[in-house]
């Protein structure tokens, strides 16, 4: 259970999807490739002449084949094409489907154990586990420092994400939440902690059926350690306690590709701030197009236009709660919440989650917006050292048009000071990302059930966000 491609573990321990880039204006600085030195006779320098001409063809082939295989197994897959390269260790002793399965059935891969093992997996020598108690202050930082320092990077190593202690409360103690399912590991010798994976319950409607299961989340192994194949065993872990109180399900994201996406969705990003999105090379001006004219181009109005939209109080509950319930019967994949859920995940709190909803005249709930606050840290920039982004949470509407609820979602994210406003293209959200300037990033979202088999699902057929 976990979003991590264990088989390439050293480039890639990691529960999340990569930070994407944007398309302010809009385009994705590409890399150059890096220019192959040539020698004299105008050749590429990839095989030394006078030596490979000393050798028989089938030692050359064999060497060839093998710089392609060495090639294919560079980083983690990030389509389903470099995928089906790869060999899956471990994923490949799970209850998942195999990747090139077409799946028609629905229902658990392998039954409930009754035999669950006891003790905890072995961790390597040196180590040991420890269920992290985030109520105490400075475990709860140490928390934040192993994942601020090792965890989800994009491909350039720009930014990183920047969960802040309050946020990890938030995200790691809803309502049902278990201290052992805040799974750690230490160094024996200096209680240095290097390996983290969580587990949070959930009730989740996959088609037409309901499940008890985890969700799973924040797996971080310390980049030193990465060539010891910690994350296997820190899923294998999870799995045991998640076991051990009755659950045999999971779901996960990933930004890499295993065995096998219920799912795929892509990041779009809106730019609020497109001089700093631009300066941290996070987006990229157009062809044509100038600072003055990429401001002028995603300039927002100062104020929301919908009438009746404010911040969501305690007295909204049970509106809100209802609205959500109706609203999400419409997907394949969604969270059932009760009132007490719908309280810790959107009542607002400041710098992690933001709700409004619309209230007419009657004093009825008829629409909700809300969107969570991640910073990215903005690695070697001299001047910007963090990145404020707003991540679209659950979005419900009945009366107030979608695109409209979200312009204002926009408006008010600016107005608060963020830099860029992020959405999957999920549920309903094709439908507003292109008329309200959002561009495509270049990341995708892998969705992933452990131990259940279903059909695979469009991204607007998904309606479950994880953070």
């Amino acid at each position: 259970m976990c979003g991590s491609d264990c088989e390439n573990e050293e480039d890639d321990a990691q529960s999340q999807d990569k930070i994407p880039g944007d398309e302010t204006g809009a385009k994705k600085k590409k890399r150059k490739p890096k220019r192959k030195k040539e020698k004299e006779s105008g050749r590429p320098d990839s095989v030394d002449q006078s030596r490979s001409n000393s050798l028989p063809p089938e030692k050359l082939q064999e060497i060839q084949k093998a710089i392609e295989l060495f090639n294919v197994g560079q980083g983690p897959a990030k389509s389903m094409e470099e995928a089906t390269k790869r060999s899956y260790q471990f994923w490949d002793t799970q209850p998942v489907p195999k990747l090139g399965e077409v799946v028609t059935v629905h229902g658990p891969i392998e039954p409930d154990k009754t035999n669950i093992r006891q003790e905890p997996y072995s961790l390597p020598q040196g180590f040991l586990w420890d269920a992290l108690d985030l109520g105490d202050a400075e475990v709860l930082k140490e928390l934040y420092t192993l994942l601020n320092e090792n965890y989800v990077e994009d491909d350039d190593n720009m930014f990183r994400f920047d969960y802040s202690p309050e946020f990890l409360l938030w995200a790691l103690r809803p309502p049902g939440w278990l201290l052992q399912w805040h799974c750690g590991v230490r160094v024996v010798s200096n209680k240095k902690l290097v390996g983290f994976i969580s587990a949070i319950p959930a009730n989740i409607q996959i088609y037409d059926h309901q499940k008890k299961m985890v969700e799973i989340n924040f797996l971080c192994v310390h980049k030193k350690l990465r060539a010891k194949r910690v994350a296997p065993v820190l899923i294998r872990e999870i799995t045991r306690r998640v076991n051990l109180e009755g659950s045999f399900q999971a779901v996960y994201t990933a930004g890499v590709v295993l065995p096998k996406p219920v799912g795929t969705c892509r990041y779009w990003h809106r730019s609020l701030n497109p001089r700093k999105l631009v300066e941290v090379k996070f987006s990229h001006l157009s062809r044509n197009m100038t600072m003055q004219r990429t401001m002028k181009l995603y300039k927002l109005p100062e104020t929301p236009k919908t009438h009746g939209l404010r911040p969501m109080e305690h007295k909204d509950l049970k509106g809100a709660c209802r609205l959500m319930r109706e609203y999400l019967k419409q997907f394949h994949l969604t969270p059932i919440m009760n009132e007490e859920e719908v309280a810790h995940w959107f009542l607002p709190q400041e710098n992690i989650i933001e709700t409004y909803v619309v209230e007419n005249p009657e004093g009825e709930l008829t629409d909700m917006i809300s969107f969570y606050t991640l910073p990215s840290t903005i690695m070697h920039h001299p001047v910007h050292k963090s990145l404020k982004a707003a991540y679209s949470f659950y979005n419900v509407h009945t009366k107030t048009p979608l695109v409209d609820l979200m312009n204002d979602s926009l408006i008010l994210a600016k107005s608060k000071g963020f830099d860029v406003f992020n959405a999957l293209d999920l549920m309903e959200n094709k439908t507003f990302l292109e008329k309200l300037k959002f561009g495509i990033g270049d990341g995708n979202l892998q969705y992933y059930l452990y131990n259940w088999k279903c059909p695979s699902m469009a991204p607007e057929k998904i309606g479950l966000v994880l953070q």
